[in-house]
């Protein structure tokens, strides 16, 4: 996988309550592939990670604020889950703005767990066939998608995913697509 993705900056969209795991193995899967990942959230300095939700995980640095960058910078995009994480950046329309953007931008975007509850309200899951932690899945069927209960989605764009458990496949899935997409002419510099 080293060197796939050759230098693409991939935006990484976060807050408080991420789950640990599905930022920290996919970031660590991306940067291993040769991407530049981006911590972006909805403030600056660090962000606080959980375990299972209800048991804290440490801290990631914050690189910039999602208000502050914009989709022609990057590549690609990871939403990672946690079900507050999802919950505040949905509230904040800066991040709505931002993922809205970068899907129709026809860059790639990935979301795992609950992350795809930024695809909702973004109104970007209409016509779209995805996955998801079980408890979102309706509200992704109230937005218009087709919901399966697959381990690892990609419809154009999208590719979701259900829960840590299908982090190997999900990673594996993000590398493969982020790597077909073409390479911004702002990427491999910061």
């Amino acid at each position: 996988m080293a060197g796939e993705l050759n230098g693409r900056r991939v935006a990484i969209l976060a807050t408080d309550g991420v789950e640990r795991v599905e930022l920290e193995q996919p970031r660590q899967v991306l940067d291993g592939a040769g991407a530049q990942t981006v911590l972006l959230s909805i403030k600056t300095g660090e962000i606080a990670a959980r375990k299972h939700d209800l048991e804290d995980a440490g801290t990631f640095s914050v690189d910039r604020l999602v208000g502050e960058a914009s989709p022609d910078e990057f590549d690609a995009l990871l939403l990672p889950g946690g079900t507050v994480n999802p919950d505040k950046l949905r509230m904040e329309p800066t991040a709505v703005t931002f993922v809205r953007n970068f899907v129709q931008s026809g860059k790639p975007v990935a979301a795992i767990c609950h992350g795809p509850w930024n695809l909702v309200e973004a109104d970007v899951a209409r016509g779209r066939r995805l996955t998801s932690w079980p408890s979102v899945r309706t509200d992704l069927r109230n937005a218009g998608a087709e919901v399966v209960d697959e381990e690892v989605v990609t419809d154009g764009n999208l590719t979701t995913s259900r829960s840590p458990d299908d982090l190997p496949a999900f990673c594996e899935r993000i590398v493969a697509e982020f790597s077909r997409a073409p390479q911004s002419a702002g990427s491999g510099s910061r």
